[in-house]
């Protein structure tokens, strides 16, 4: 399945931000109704969910994977629950990436199962309980935020800085997934990503619901000899535009450019145009870590083009190193509490 989010959410609202105004209303009225009234299951572990107020990227991902990288730190043995978008498969299963294809559990949970133990779940409190049993100490969610029918610890919602919340109009009028303060008031706290101005306003209005916000930036992993080289840089995530930007930063000239929808399964013949273009006009292919799962464990040009493009690859950088210790840190207090009062009710 292929998500691509129409350019008019992005920019300024126009008229058909409005003419769509009433199905938004709905959609909020609903997605905001279930966020308040939804049964949640409670499981006994710390459960930090990483998510975003909005359809598309914000760096959930990279997020999910810079605090598990802390948790194993601290000595403990995170795990990863995620519901495979992408992915075919309608079983609770323990992704392996040595043998796992994109095509049936999604490419993000290959980038996650890279660094720990991950499960991909269309329930999600099943795919929690595999966790428990598994033998994790942290449950990370990667994504599901607003439609999690889990206990959440501690909620981080991440925001980009460049898109912000698009035009602030609900899907399908926009972006947004469910009205804002709805969201914010189960938010444990904000995440911006970048150094752009677009979550300005956001931000404000979590400080004045109190919540905290932490910052932090996407760090590029070596590269640096792209500087002056001719590419064709490719991507079919939430944001292409954000990796051509990456690209850019590295001094790198972009000659060509292809974007495609997130989650977007290449076809032969858009394969085939990329490799010809390339061959034709002298340039190196770079794309991100997630298209490149996309091809792996495919033959013929597919292949070929998993065998001659250069990935990219990025982690989040906290701006205060200390932040995702918080975060850990919270989440676990959170669980304490929660546990006890748990315990408490049962023995009533």
């Amino acid at each position: 399945m292929v998500s691509e989010a129409p350019p008019f959410w992005w920019t300024k609202p126009d008229w058909r931000a409005r003419l769509l105004w009433p199905l938004s209303f709905l959609y909020g009225r609903v997605a905001g109704y279930r966020m308040a009234h939804g049964k949640r299951a409670s499981v006994p572990l710390p459960v930090i969910c990483v998510g975003n107020f909005t359809v598309g990227g914000a760096g959930k991902t990279p997020t999910a994977l810079a605090i598990a990288r802390v948790a194993k730190e601290k000595g403990l043995k995170p795990g990863f629950l995620s519901r495979g978008y992408g992915g075919l498969l309608d079983v609770t299963t323990v992704v392996d990436p040595a043998h796992h294809l994109s095509t049936a559990v999604g490419d993000e949970p290959l980038l996650l199962a890279r660094e720990a133990l991950t499960v991909v779940s269309r329930r999600r409190v099943e795919g929690a309980e595999r966790l428990v049993k598994e033998g994790v100490d942290l449950i990370i969610m990667d994504d599901g935020f607003q439609s999690a029918r889990l206990v959440i610890d501690y909620a981080l919602v991440v925001v980009d800085t460049t898109r912000g919340i698009g035009n602030g109009h609900i899907v399908p009028g926009g972006p947004v997934r469910a009205p804002i303060r709805r969201q914010l008031h189960y938010a444990s706290a904000l995440l911006k990503v970048g150094s752009g101005n677009a979550a300005d306003a956001i931000v404000r209005m979590a400080a004045r619901a109190g919540k905290p916000f932490f910052a932090a930036s996407l760090k590029v992993l070596g590269q640096s000899d792209l500087a002056g080289r001719k590419v064709l840089a490719f991507a079919g995530i939430a944001d292409p535009e954000k990796f051509f930007r990456t690209v850019g930063s590295l001094g790198a000239e972009i000659a060509s450019r292809r974007s495609f929808g997130d989650h977007e399964h290449l076809s032969d013949d858009e394969i085939t145009d990329m490799l010809d273009a390339a061959t034709r006009e002298g340039l190196e292919i770079v794309t991100t870590s997630k298209d490149m799962v996309r091809l792996a464990g495919r033959h013929g040009k597919a292949e070929e083009l998993a065998h001659r493009a250069r990935v990219i690859d990025v982690e989040m950088a906290f701006t205060d190193p200390r932040a995702p210790y918080l975060i850990i840190d919270r989440a676990m207090e959170a669980c304490r509490q929660r546990r006890i009062r748990e315990g408490r009710k049962a023995g009533k």
